[in-house]
């Protein structure tokens, strides 16, 4: 596997195997994310009011090419979390509607959905997912069984943070729209990550981020409506581009995109991240990732006592993975890996089960994972922070 290490920024005394929390930048687009900050303090008026919109518009281009939707139909935010707040405050649902998802989904988003769903009156109905997972088609399955008719509305993660699976999405944006239903993804982890075509996909709403695996800087991210679902959504920041004196072609960039001073710049480096992973041929690097990534699971799982949450292919796994570790201490456990042995890596709580999630990208090796599978060992036989 080919090492692009020399091309990033991190820290080098850090094995580094937590990429899938907050991404991290090459230098080339880190210096990208500079020039457009240095050009907006050289030049604000201009730069604010005509430059800038301008290469805002070439990166909403860029970025529509690459995952295949309308450029108008994706505005820019600084992270899901946002995207996903603009929804959630618009969406119009009766006492008694219910939204079905998974009990796998990201924390901050149940959050979202249990906020507004009391304030509204309506159900937000996690499915249980009985894990590990035998194949998609059980994946499926379980998911329909919280299907009734008060469901109203899908919202599901294309990959999951905690379990770091792939999940079957696109059947599952199918037999929603066989059904009627509007259909919310949440898709944190996928661009960049594995193909997204939201022609194809057909999810009414879809939110992502750049600032994991496409590699742009932080506090980059877009979501994505159809025609009929953009007809629904108010601003969640009133500001100009409300009853705009000037208004554009699209209430939807109007509403969302126009929300006073704010520095843009890193929404500017999406051609510069593209480029990026063109000349290094990213798709490769990706693949060579995903088999380091499925090579170490089993290794893993028989040193943490567990099994793996889904049939190792590449229908479940990225450039992560997630295993479950028995840990009562999942916080201590998380500092004594970085403070003694310069490992970041994430070990995540969720309800009732605690998960080491390791991933990959180009600046990681064999030795990497050879480093944390002796750091484990090591924790396991001093017969602390993990149990058996």
């Amino acid at each position: 596997m080919l090492s692009l290490k020399e091309h990033f920024l991190l820290n080098p005394e850090i094995t580094f195997l937590n990429f899938g929390s907050f991404g991290a930048c090459p230098k080339e687009i880190f210096s990208d994310y500079q020039h457009w900050q240095l050009q907006l303090e050289r030049e604000p008026i201009q730069f604010m009011l005509k430059h800038g919109p301008a290469q805002l518009q070439k990166s909403k281009e860029a970025l529509g090419s690459f995952i295949n939707c309308d450029a108008d139909d994706i505005v820019f935010t600084t992270n899901p979390s946002y995207a996903m707040n603009i929804v959630a405050a618009s969406l119009q649902l009766k006492p008694g509607d219910e939204i079905l998802t998974t009990d796998l989904e990201y924390g901050a988003m149940d959050r979202t959905w249990n906020f507004h769903s009391k304030k509204n009156g309506y159900t937000y109905k996690r499915q249980p997912i009985r894990l590990p997972l035998l194949s998609k088609e059980d994946f499926i399955n379980q998911f329909w069984q919280g299907l009734t008719d008060r469901t109203k509305v899908i919202f599901i993660s294309q990959i999951t943070s905690s379990t770091a699976l792939i999940l079957p999405a696109e059947e599952i944006c199918a037999r929603a729209k066989e059904l009627g239903l509007l259909v919310i993804v949440d898709g944190a982890h996928v661009p960049g990550h594995i193909p997204l075509n939201l022609s194809k996909l057909q999810a009414d709403i879809y939110t992502g981020a750049c600032h994991k695996w496409m590699l742009t800087p932080k506090g980059n991210s877009f979501l994505y409506a159809n025609k009929k679902s953009q007809a629904w959504m108010n601003p969640l920041v009133v500001s100009w581009g409300y009853e705009s004196v000037a208004p554009s072609n699209s209430k939807f960039q109007d509403y969302h995109q126009q929300q006073g001073t704010r520095d843009f710049s890193a929404f500017l480096t999406i051609p510069a991240a593209l480029e990026f992973r063109q000349k290094h041929q990213w798709e490769i690097i990706s693949s060579d990732c995903k088999k380091l990534v499925t090579d170490n699971i089993e290794r893993f799982a028989k040193l943490l006592n567990t099994q793996p949450l889904a049939p190792i292919t590449n229908d479940f796994y990225g450039q992560m993975c997630s295993l479950e570790i028995k840990s009562k201490q999942p916080e201590a456990l998380k500092q004594e890996l970085y403070s003694k042995y310069q490992i970041e890596i994430p070990i995540m709580v969720h309800d009732n089960r605690v998960y080491i999630r390791y991933s990959i990208n180009a600046f990681n090796n064999s030795q990497d994972l050879d480093k944390l599978y002796a750091a484990l060992s090591k924790i396991i036989a001093e017969n602390k922070l993990i149990t058996s």
